[in-house]
């Protein structure tokens, strides 16, 4: 597909009717802009897909899975530049632009830090901790907003189609083509997940999660120890 707009927002959902319309709404100055604003659906059974669809540039049911939804996107998508982001995640104002600069230089990916919006007491820590393993690692969560060019997404091979740890995955992949740039900038992400379980509960879940995943368990094994956390 011709590139014909110079950045491709790719926004999987699944039941996000509560988040969606504030989310398409600071991101339509950019999309008047010349941004590209995806919502891909995976089977919404709230008003997602009816409250999108007058703020998106378009909106594309797809199947459930939200690395099948992602790669969906990705094929639909015309810019060079793609990033994914979360329904519940609001960018920096200059994210496009700190997007185009960053894949202008060595880099052919990247990620933002992240700040966690919530009242628990230990969200700006767990930020923290976040923000300083990726960039000893390398490695990027779907929290972070990834972006790379369209380029370096085809040979990835695209998000791999598993339940969970697909982001993980995916930043295996790319460190292959290039190391990530890690953006100081921070995107704004729910915690709503850390406190709907609890904090302690879920960073403990979280850590345990990876290092099986690490050790090679299967993510469709892992996946059933997180969906009570979800």
């Amino acid at each position: 597909m011709a590139d014909t707009a110079k950045l491709s927002i790719i926004i999987p959902t699944l039941d996000e009717a509560a988040t969606i319309e504030a989310l398409l709404a600071q991101l339509s100055p950019w999309n008047a802009q010349g941004v590209e604003l995806l919502v891909v659906d995976g089977g919404s059974l709230d008003e997602t897909v009816s409250r999108a669809s007058s703020l998106a540039s378009r909106v594309i049911v797809s199947e459930a899975g939200r690395a099948r939804q992602m790669n969906t996107g990705a094929r639909e998508a015309r810019a060079g530049h793609l990033l994914f982001l979360h329904a519940d995640t609001r960018l920096p104002r200059d994210a496009d632009r700190l997007i185009a600069s960053a894949l202008s230089s060595e880099h052919c990916w990247g990620r933002f830090d992240v700040r966690l919006e919530g009242r628990h007491p230990l969200l700006p820590i767990i930020a923290w901790a976040m923000n300083l393993r990726s960039r000893l690692t390398g490695i990027a969560t779907g929290d972070q907003a990834i972006f790379m060019t369209r380029e370096a997404f085809a040979a990835a091979g695209g998000f791999p189609d598993q339940p969970l740890m697909e982001d993980i995955e995916m930043s295996r992949r790319l460190k292959h083509q290039s190391s990530p740039s890690c953006l100081r900038a921070r995107v704004t992400s729910s915690g709503r997940r850390w406190e709907r379980a609890g904090a302690w509960r879920t960073l403990l879940l979280m850590w345990q999660l990876r290092w099986r995943y690490w050790r090679g368990t299967p993510a469709d094994d892992l996946a059933r120890a997180y969906r009570h956390v979800r």
